[in-house]
Protein backbone atom coordinates (compact mmCIF):
# COMPACT_ATOMS: atom_id res chain seq x y z
CA UNK A 1 0.00 0.00 0.00
CA UNK A 2 1.06 3.75 -0.58
CA UNK A 3 -0.09 6.98 1.03
CA UNK A 4 -0.02 10.34 0.00
CA UNK A 5 2.81 12.39 1.17
CA UNK A 6 4.10 16.26 0.87
CA UNK A 7 7.74 16.75 -0.04
CA UNK A 8 10.12 18.89 -1.55
CA UNK A 9 11.16 17.54 -4.66
CA UNK A 10 14.50 18.66 -6.34
CA UNK A 11 14.74 17.81 -10.57
CA UNK A 12 18.32 19.50 -11.19
CA UNK A 13 21.46 19.59 -9.84
CA UNK A 14 23.48 22.37 -10.32
CA UNK A 15 21.25 24.35 -12.82
CA UNK A 16 19.54 26.13 -10.15
CA UNK A 17 20.04 30.16 -10.50
CA UNK A 18 19.70 32.37 -7.13
CA UNK A 19 17.54 33.51 -6.24
CA UNK A 20 16.07 30.46 -5.23
CA UNK A 21 12.73 32.10 -4.50
CA UNK A 22 12.15 33.23 -7.75
CA UNK A 23 14.18 29.84 -9.69
CA UNK A 24 12.56 27.81 -6.91
CA UNK A 25 14.41 24.13 -7.53
CA UNK A 26 12.65 22.48 -4.63
CA UNK A 27 9.21 21.90 -5.73
CA UNK A 28 6.80 20.99 -3.00
CA UNK A 29 4.51 17.83 -4.41
CA UNK A 30 2.05 14.90 -3.94
CA UNK A 31 4.14 12.22 -3.46
CA UNK A 32 3.45 8.30 -2.78
CA UNK A 33 5.13 6.65 0.01
CA UNK A 34 5.46 3.10 0.04
CA UNK A 35 4.90 1.27 3.28
CA UNK A 36 7.70 0.22 5.05
CA UNK A 37 9.33 -3.23 4.49
CA UNK A 38 10.82 -5.16 7.36
CA UNK A 39 13.78 -3.74 9.15
CA UNK A 40 12.14 -0.15 8.03
CA UNK A 41 9.91 2.91 9.74
CA UNK A 42 7.36 5.03 8.98
CA UNK A 43 8.04 8.34 10.43
CA UNK A 44 5.72 11.36 10.66
CA UNK A 45 8.34 14.50 10.23
CA UNK A 46 7.80 16.87 13.06
CA UNK A 47 10.94 19.10 12.57
CA UNK A 48 13.47 19.27 9.61
CA UNK A 49 16.24 21.17 9.67
CA UNK A 50 18.23 22.80 6.62
CA UNK A 51 21.33 22.38 6.31
CA UNK A 52 24.63 23.07 4.07
CA UNK A 53 24.54 19.74 2.60
CA UNK A 54 20.98 19.86 1.37
CA UNK A 55 22.62 23.31 -0.45
CA UNK A 56 25.03 21.13 -1.98
CA UNK A 57 23.15 19.41 -3.99
CA UNK A 58 21.35 22.18 -4.89
CA UNK A 59 24.23 24.25 -6.10
CA UNK A 60 25.39 21.08 -7.59
CA UNK A 61 28.91 20.43 -5.23
CA UNK A 62 27.00 17.33 -4.52
CA UNK A 63 26.39 14.84 -7.27
CA UNK A 64 22.88 12.85 -6.36
CA UNK A 65 20.46 11.37 -8.76
CA UNK A 66 17.48 13.14 -9.94
CA UNK A 67 14.98 13.60 -8.60
CA UNK A 68 15.56 13.52 -5.29
CA UNK A 69 13.37 14.50 -1.98
CA UNK A 70 15.79 16.47 -0.16
CA UNK A 71 16.20 16.74 3.82
CA UNK A 72 18.36 14.56 6.56
CA UNK A 73 18.34 16.27 9.71
CA UNK A 74 15.13 16.02 11.66
CA UNK A 75 12.95 14.68 14.37
CA UNK A 76 9.89 12.73 14.22
CA UNK A 77 7.48 10.68 15.51
CA UNK A 78 6.67 6.72 14.40
CA UNK A 79 3.87 5.45 12.73
CA UNK A 80 4.16 1.90 11.92
CA UNK A 81 6.83 -0.49 11.79
CA UNK A 82 7.71 -3.15 9.38
CA UNK A 83 8.89 -5.69 11.56
CA UNK A 84 5.85 -5.65 14.67
CA UNK A 85 8.34 -7.69 16.75
CA UNK A 86 10.86 -4.74 16.70
CA UNK A 87 11.74 -4.76 20.81
CA UNK A 88 12.58 -1.45 20.80
CA UNK A 89 10.44 0.52 19.16
CA UNK A 90 6.78 0.95 19.37
CA UNK A 91 4.18 3.32 17.33
CA UNK A 92 4.04 6.93 18.90
CA UNK A 93 7.52 7.19 19.82
CA UNK A 94 9.59 9.91 19.05
CA UNK A 95 12.72 9.75 17.60
CA UNK A 96 15.66 11.22 15.94
CA UNK A 97 17.02 10.75 12.14
CA UNK A 98 20.08 10.60 11.27
CA UNK A 99 21.96 10.63 7.84
CA UNK A 100 24.15 7.71 7.07
CA UNK A 101 22.17 4.13 8.41
CA UNK A 102 24.58 1.22 9.17
CA UNK A 103 24.43 -2.14 8.11
CA UNK A 104 25.63 -3.36 11.16
CA UNK A 105 27.87 -6.35 9.74
CA UNK A 106 30.81 -4.45 7.41
CA UNK A 107 34.11 -4.42 9.32
CA UNK A 108 33.65 -1.01 9.57
CA UNK A 109 30.13 -1.62 12.01
CA UNK A 110 32.10 -4.61 13.39
CA UNK A 111 34.77 -2.41 14.76
CA UNK A 112 32.97 0.44 15.99
CA UNK A 113 33.37 2.86 13.25
CA UNK A 114 29.78 2.27 11.84
CA UNK A 115 29.86 6.65 10.62
CA UNK A 116 32.36 4.36 7.75
CA UNK A 117 30.40 2.19 6.71
CA UNK A 118 30.36 1.22 2.88
CA UNK A 119 26.73 -0.27 2.71
CA UNK A 120 25.09 2.45 4.16
CA UNK A 121 27.51 5.03 2.32
CA UNK A 122 26.44 3.08 -1.00
CA UNK A 123 23.43 3.35 -0.40
CA UNK A 124 23.10 7.12 0.40
CA UNK A 125 24.98 7.58 -3.16
CA UNK A 126 22.60 5.66 -5.37
CA UNK A 127 19.22 7.12 -3.09
CA UNK A 128 18.35 4.21 -1.82
CA UNK A 129 17.51 2.82 1.73
CA UNK A 130 19.79 -0.05 3.08
CA UNK A 131 17.77 -2.78 1.09
CA UNK A 132 17.43 -1.30 -1.65
CA UNK A 133 15.51 0.61 -3.64
CA UNK A 134 13.15 3.68 -3.06
CA UNK A 135 10.11 4.03 -1.61
CA UNK A 136 8.94 7.34 -3.12
CA UNK A 137 7.56 7.92 -6.19
CA UNK A 138 5.29 10.49 -8.60
CA UNK A 139 2.88 8.82 -11.21
CA UNK A 140 5.16 5.96 -11.66
CA UNK A 141 8.26 7.82 -11.48
CA UNK A 142 10.98 6.65 -8.85
CA UNK A 143 12.06 9.78 -6.53
CA UNK A 144 15.09 9.27 -4.67
CA UNK A 145 16.06 9.10 -0.97
CA UNK A 146 18.48 12.19 0.22
CA UNK A 147 20.78 10.29 2.80
CA UNK A 148 18.07 7.88 3.48
CA UNK A 149 15.74 10.01 5.01
CA UNK A 150 14.12 12.78 2.90
CA UNK A 151 13.25 14.87 5.54
CA UNK A 152 11.39 17.82 3.86
CA UNK A 153 8.36 16.21 3.62
CA UNK A 154 5.36 15.40 6.26
CA UNK A 155 6.42 11.46 6.09
CA UNK A 156 9.17 9.21 6.04
CA UNK A 157 10.39 5.61 5.60
CA UNK A 158 13.86 5.05 6.89
CA UNK A 159 16.11 2.54 7.94
CA UNK A 160 15.20 0.95 10.92
CA UNK A 161 19.19 2.24 12.06
CA UNK A 162 18.39 5.45 10.55
CA UNK A 163 16.98 6.66 13.61
CA UNK A 164 17.17 6.74 17.96
CA UNK A 165 14.83 7.05 20.16
CA UNK A 166 14.37 9.73 22.45
CA UNK A 167 12.40 10.93 25.33
CA UNK A 168 9.09 12.48 24.15
CA UNK A 169 9.70 15.99 26.16
CA UNK A 170 12.18 17.39 24.06
CA UNK A 171 11.03 20.08 21.25
CA UNK A 172 11.03 18.68 18.12
CA UNK A 173 12.77 21.71 16.61
CA UNK A 174 15.48 21.24 18.96
CA UNK A 175 15.40 17.37 18.77
CA UNK A 176 15.94 17.61 14.74
CA UNK A 177 19.53 19.45 14.68
CA UNK A 178 20.66 16.29 17.25
CA UNK A 179 20.61 14.25 14.19
CA UNK A 180 23.77 16.42 11.86
CA UNK A 181 24.76 19.73 13.44
CA UNK A 182 25.19 18.42 16.99
CA UNK A 183 26.34 14.82 16.09
CA UNK A 184 28.40 16.16 13.54
CA UNK A 185 29.97 19.46 15.35
CA UNK A 186 30.13 17.92 18.49
CA UNK A 187 30.90 14.47 17.24
CA UNK A 188 34.21 16.55 16.07
CA UNK A 189 35.34 17.53 19.09
CA UNK A 190 34.78 14.61 21.66
CA UNK A 191 35.24 12.05 19.64
CA UNK A 192 37.64 12.85 16.23
CA UNK A 193 39.50 15.39 18.41
CA UNK A 194 39.13 13.92 21.65
CA UNK A 195 39.95 17.58 22.76
CA UNK A 196 40.81 17.40 26.72
CA UNK A 197 40.28 19.94 29.42
CA UNK A 198 42.67 23.19 28.95
CA UNK A 199 43.35 22.64 25.42
CA UNK A 200 42.97 25.69 23.14
CA UNK A 201 40.77 25.15 19.97
CA UNK A 202 39.93 27.33 17.08
CA UNK A 203 36.32 26.92 15.22
CA UNK A 204 36.68 27.87 11.11
CA UNK A 205 33.06 28.72 10.24
CA UNK A 206 30.16 29.64 12.29
CA UNK A 207 26.91 27.48 10.89
CA UNK A 208 25.44 25.43 12.33
CA UNK A 209 28.04 22.67 12.47
CA UNK A 210 30.58 25.22 13.71
CA UNK A 211 28.34 26.62 16.23
CA UNK A 212 27.81 22.84 17.58
CA UNK A 213 31.66 22.18 17.61
CA UNK A 214 32.05 25.75 19.67
CA UNK A 215 29.38 24.21 22.69
CA UNK A 216 31.42 21.00 22.10
CA UNK A 217 34.31 22.54 22.79
CA UNK A 218 33.53 24.59 26.07
CA UNK A 219 31.72 21.43 27.27
CA UNK A 220 34.91 19.68 27.08
CA UNK A 221 36.91 22.21 28.85
CA UNK A 222 38.37 23.72 25.88
CA UNK A 223 40.40 26.81 26.92
CA UNK A 224 40.28 29.62 25.07
CA UNK A 225 38.08 28.86 21.95
CA UNK A 226 38.41 30.90 19.27
CA UNK A 227 36.26 31.54 16.52
CA UNK A 228 36.53 33.02 13.04
CA UNK A 229 34.01 33.57 10.75
CA UNK A 230 33.01 36.43 7.96
CA UNK A 231 29.82 37.43 9.54
CA UNK A 232 29.46 39.57 12.24
CA UNK A 233 26.03 38.25 13.37
CA UNK A 234 27.91 34.84 13.96
CA UNK A 235 30.38 35.94 15.70
CA UNK A 236 28.26 38.02 18.53
CA UNK A 237 27.03 34.81 18.99
CA UNK A 238 29.62 32.87 19.16
CA UNK A 239 31.05 35.47 21.77
CA UNK A 240 27.65 34.58 23.59
CA UNK A 241 27.92 31.15 23.68
CA UNK A 242 30.84 31.34 25.41
CA UNK A 243 34.34 31.75 22.51
CA UNK A 244 36.66 34.01 24.01
CA UNK A 245 37.17 35.61 20.71
CA UNK A 246 35.52 35.66 17.66
CA UNK A 247 37.07 37.69 14.04
CA UNK A 248 37.08 37.29 10.91
CA UNK A 249 38.99 36.18 7.95
CA UNK A 250 42.94 37.70 7.51
CA UNK A 251 42.28 39.20 11.78
CA UNK A 252 42.37 35.69 13.19
CA UNK A 253 45.82 35.92 14.56
CA UNK A 254 44.49 35.14 18.56
CA UNK A 255 44.04 32.13 17.15
CA UNK A 256 46.85 31.00 15.60
CA UNK A 257 49.32 27.79 18.06
CA UNK A 258 45.99 26.06 18.97
CA UNK A 259 46.26 22.75 20.20
CA UNK A 260 42.96 21.98 18.29
CA UNK A 261 41.38 23.05 14.93
CA UNK A 262 38.15 22.08 13.58
CA UNK A 263 37.26 23.07 9.89
CA UNK A 264 33.63 23.41 8.84
CA UNK A 265 33.43 25.65 5.94
CA UNK A 266 34.35 23.00 2.98
CA UNK A 267 36.64 24.87 0.98
CA UNK A 268 40.26 23.68 0.41
CA UNK A 269 41.71 27.48 0.79
CA UNK A 270 40.17 27.47 4.59
CA UNK A 271 41.49 23.93 5.30
CA UNK A 272 44.73 25.23 4.24
CA UNK A 273 44.47 28.16 6.24
CA UNK A 274 43.37 25.81 9.79
CA UNK A 275 46.23 23.46 8.84
CA UNK A 276 48.39 26.20 9.35
CA UNK A 277 47.11 27.87 12.65
CA UNK A 278 47.85 25.21 14.55
CA UNK A 279 50.56 24.44 16.89
CA UNK A 280 53.80 22.22 16.45
CA UNK A 281 52.11 18.74 17.14
CA UNK A 282 48.37 20.26 16.65
CA UNK A 283 45.15 18.43 15.72
CA UNK A 284 43.36 19.38 12.46
CA UNK A 285 39.99 18.13 12.27
CA UNK A 286 38.02 18.39 9.32
CA UNK A 287 34.25 18.04 8.42
CA UNK A 288 33.51 20.28 5.79
CA UNK A 289 32.02 19.45 2.63
CA UNK A 290 34.62 20.77 -0.25
CA UNK A 291 33.39 20.33 -4.10
CA UNK A 292 34.59 17.46 -5.09
CA UNK A 293 37.17 19.24 -7.92
CA UNK A 294 39.08 21.42 -5.19
CA UNK A 295 42.36 19.49 -4.07
CA UNK A 296 44.08 20.72 -1.24
CA UNK A 297 47.63 22.51 -0.69
CA UNK A 298 49.85 21.90 2.27
CA UNK A 299 53.74 22.30 3.26
CA UNK A 300 54.31 18.35 3.00
CA UNK A 301 57.44 18.68 5.45
CA UNK A 302 55.56 20.67 8.16
CA UNK A 303 53.13 17.81 8.42
CA UNK A 304 56.41 15.08 9.77
CA UNK A 305 58.84 18.12 11.45
CA UNK A 306 56.18 20.23 12.73
CA UNK A 307 54.05 16.59 14.00
CA UNK A 308 50.59 17.87 13.25
CA UNK A 309 47.86 15.25 12.47
CA UNK A 310 45.42 16.27 9.72
CA UNK A 311 41.93 13.77 10.10
CA UNK A 312 38.92 13.98 8.56
CA UNK A 313 35.68 13.36 10.45
CA UNK A 314 32.30 11.84 8.97
CA UNK A 315 29.33 12.81 11.07
CA UNK A 316 31.72 13.33 13.97
CA UNK A 317 32.69 9.79 13.81
CA UNK A 318 29.89 9.32 15.93
CA UNK A 319 27.79 6.19 16.82
CA UNK A 320 24.28 7.78 17.21
CA UNK A 321 22.86 5.24 19.63
CA UNK A 322 25.80 6.42 22.12
CA UNK A 323 26.09 9.84 21.46
CA UNK A 324 22.91 11.08 20.47
CA UNK A 325 21.55 10.28 23.96
CA UNK A 326 25.40 11.59 25.71
CA UNK A 327 24.45 15.05 24.14
CA UNK A 328 20.77 15.56 24.88
CA UNK A 329 22.24 14.27 28.56
CA UNK A 330 24.53 17.15 28.37
CA UNK A 331 22.06 19.69 26.54
CA UNK A 332 19.52 18.93 29.72
CA UNK A 333 22.34 19.65 31.96
CA UNK A 334 22.80 23.12 30.29
CA UNK A 335 25.98 22.40 29.07
CA UNK A 336 24.76 22.28 25.43
CA UNK A 337 22.25 25.04 24.70
CA UNK A 338 21.81 23.62 21.42
CA UNK A 339 18.07 25.26 21.09
CA UNK A 340 20.52 28.91 20.93
CA UNK A 341 21.58 27.96 17.09
CA UNK A 342 17.72 28.03 15.81
CA UNK A 343 17.48 30.76 13.62
CA UNK A 344 13.56 30.36 12.50
CA UNK A 345 10.62 28.57 12.01
CA UNK A 346 8.71 28.06 9.10
CA UNK A 347 6.63 26.02 6.86
CA UNK A 348 7.76 24.00 4.27
CA UNK A 349 6.37 25.82 1.47
CA UNK A 350 9.26 28.21 2.40
CA UNK A 351 11.81 26.02 1.80
CA UNK A 352 13.32 28.10 -0.90
CA UNK A 353 13.77 31.44 0.67
CA UNK A 354 15.18 29.31 3.33
CA UNK A 355 17.82 27.87 0.94
CA UNK A 356 18.32 31.90 -0.35
CA UNK A 357 18.89 32.64 3.99
CA UNK A 358 21.74 29.58 4.06
CA UNK A 359 23.35 30.59 0.99
CA UNK A 360 23.68 34.24 2.15
CA UNK A 361 25.24 32.91 5.23
CA UNK A 362 22.21 34.58 7.07
CA UNK A 363 21.25 31.84 9.18
CA UNK A 364 22.57 29.26 11.59
CA UNK A 365 19.97 26.62 11.38
CA UNK A 366 16.15 27.21 10.25
CA UNK A 367 14.09 24.35 11.18
CA UNK A 368 10.70 23.08 8.78
CA UNK A 369 7.54 21.73 9.96
CA UNK A 370 6.26 20.01 7.11
CA UNK A 371 2.91 19.87 9.03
Amino acid sequence: MTRRIAAAVLSRSGDNPQPYAKSRPLDVRSLDLADPRPGEVLVRIDAAGICHSDLSVINGDRARPMPMALGHEAAGTVLALGDPEDAGLAVGDRVVLVFLPSCGQCVQCLSGTGYLCANGAAANGKGELMRGGSRLSCDGETVHHHLGVSAFATHAVVDRRSLVKIDADIPPETAALFGCAVLTGVGAVMNTAQVRPGESVTIFGLGGVGLAALLGAIAAGAQPVHAVDPSAAKRALALELGAASASPPGEDEAAMGSDVVIETVGKAAVLAHAYRSAKRGGRIVTVGLPNPGEDLAINALSLVADGKTLVGSYMGSSIPTRDIPRYIALWRAGRLPVEKLLTSIGPLEDINEAMDKLAAGEAIRQVIVPG
